[in-house]
């Protein structure tokens, strides 16, 4: 699998920050309140429990949390709903958008423009997707072979280290009882959630194409209504 670039450790700062303004607690409530639609007990509701657990992880107070579960018993709320969109960026990298939206007539024309701005464009629906492959994705603190042997242990498909970290990865239906075991292994999981990972990523080197497909990313990142952007671009870490 895909090791994470510059885009990655982007993501997870910007998640740092947003957090303090309030805007990661507006997307994870969304995501909350969708997921809350398979059940409002979270011991019964794996996705709805990974989900409060990456609001504990971004400091989501527990009554926004509440909130955002009661929201599907209230019958004047707004219906959320689950939006993909598909696009290619500068460099011919290939871009996934997931939204979380009470209103998809206005969060698509808000995505198509990030993309047109920045220059990228959307696609139809399957023609960027075929490039990825739907996973559970957890990130634990931890180094070296016998981590490494209790990951793959514990279930998991793949796995590999990461600056001080390893990434791992397991089939969509497995990542909660991954997540689990783990955690009853003795190993600390920073954070846990289904991604769409590259087959093949795309090296971008030149620095001007790399700032626009990041400049890209970010813009779409910055939209309300998404939750996660993925992209099989491999920017490098020290392209500036």
């Amino acid at each position: 699998m895909a090791g994470h670039n510059k885009w990655s450790k982007i993501k997870r700062l910007k998640g740092v920050n947003d957090a303090k303004r309030g805007a990661v607690f507006t997307k994870i409530g969304n995501q909350i309140a969708i997921a809350a639609r398979s059940g409002t007990d979270p011991d019964m509701n794996s996705a709805l429990a990974l989900a409060i657990e990456k609001a504990k992880a971004a400091n989501m107070p527990i009554a926004n949390i509440q909130r955002a579960i009661d929201r599907v018993a209230d019958k004047n709320a707004a219906v959320m709903e689950e939006a993909t969109y598909e696009g290619y960026g500068p460099g011919g990298i290939g871009i996934i958008v997931e939204t979380a939206t009470d209103n998809k007539n206005r969060t698509y024309p808000e995505v198509r423009t990030a993309f047109t701005k920045n220059g990228g464009s959307m696609a139809e629906p399957g023609s960027v997707a075929f490039q990825f492959l739907r996973k559970g994705v957890i990130r634990v603190a931890a180094s070296g072979e016998d981590a490494l042997l209790a990951i793959l242990d514990a279930g998991a498909e793949d796995a590999n280290e990461d600056e001080g970290e390893i990434v791992v990865y397991t089939d969509p239906k497995e990542l909660a009882k991954v997540r689990s075991a783990l955690i009853e292994a003795g190993l600390e999981v920073k954070d846990a959630e289904l991604q769409y990972v590259p087959n093949t990523p795309v090296e971008v080197s030149d620095s001007e194409v790399a700032r626009k497909a990041l400049n890209l990313l970010d813009a779409l990142d910055d939209l309300d209504d998404v939750v996660n952007v993925h992209t099989n671009a491999d920017i490098a870490a020290e392209t500036e």
